[in-house]
């Protein structure tokens, strides 16, 4: 039987951690996995084996303890990812919502996005902001014109 590439050592403090990990419940699913996958690859069990225990990939099992001989246990945390930060401040959403929340301007029923965007802008709530970008905001606090009963 040949070594195995990458074997995974892991000593008292690591094997602890990462036992505490799987047991506790408090980490992701996926720091859950990788910590599994470790462990049982410290204990000499073939990548196969492991891959069908966690229900992972054989690759994954491979990746991860490739990944381990240099980062070690920084490797279960998940790394940022990247993307575009938010443009509009926690702030800023709360007002545009509590806007959303207020009498509609006199002449209309109901406050539109397009109305929203334009107030937003008129109040210096934001520099600018289009009407989809409202719809985002006010989606993401299940926001309901309909269903609301008192404003934020």
């Amino acid at each position: 039987m040949r070594p195995i590439e990458n074997a995974v050592k892991l000593n008292k403090a690591e094997r602890s951690q990462l036992l505490h990990m799987t047991k506790k419940g408090k980490a992701t699913p996926r720091e859950v996995k990788r910590a599994r996958i470790l462990l049982l690859s410290h204990e000499g069990k073939p990548d196969a084996e492991i891959a069908t225990w966690v229900e992972v990939s054989v690759e994954m099992c491979k990746q991860i303890r490739k990944r381990f001989q240099t980062e070690r246990l920084d490797l279960i945390k998940d790394k940022p990812r990247s993307g575009r930060p938010n443009v509009f401040s926690g702030e800023q959403r709360a007002k545009l919502t509590a806007l959303a929340c207020s009498e509609a301007p006199e002449g209309y029923g109901t406050w539109t996005r397009s109305l929203l965007a334009d107030k937003a802008v008129e109040l210096k709530l934001v520099e600018s902001i289009s009407r989809n970008t409202v719809y985002r905001v006010l989606k993401k606090t299940n926001f309901n014109r309909i269903e609301s009963e008192v404003g934020v």
